[in-house]
């Protein structure tokens, strides 16, 4: 078993407890592959003024509730856009924006 799927098991990665990747940098959430008809469905408080992505208060997505490290959710997880969806537990991404954090 390797590291990471160790952690895994261990519940290590609960994103619900996390929201380090939507707190890390005000770059990560753009969209990309997204058909105007998905990205209708955010709402319009949420998306940045440049229309590339996700709006940010600071580096942190505004639709990210919660604190980081404790307690977090996204506002608009049925409808996040595909950079938000690709990231995934334990990957490198996620690794990379835990330790910003300290996590």
């Amino acid at each position: 078993m390797n590291q990471i799927q160790a952690a895994e098991d261990a519940g290590q990665f609960d994103c619900q407890s996390c929201g380090a990747c939507c707190a890390y940098s005000a770059d990560w959430p753009r969209f990309s592959t997204e058909p105007e008809t998905d990205l209708d469905l955010i709402p319009e408080k949420l998306v940045a003024v440049d229309l590339g992505g996700m709006a940010c208060d600071g580096e942190r997505c505004r639709a990210l509730k919660g604190e980081v490290g404790k307690a977090a959710t996204c506002t608009i997880y049925q409808v996040r856009p595909v950079v938000c969806r690709t990231c995934m537990p334990g990957d490198a991404e996620c690794l990379t924006a835990r330790a910003a954090f300290g996590l």
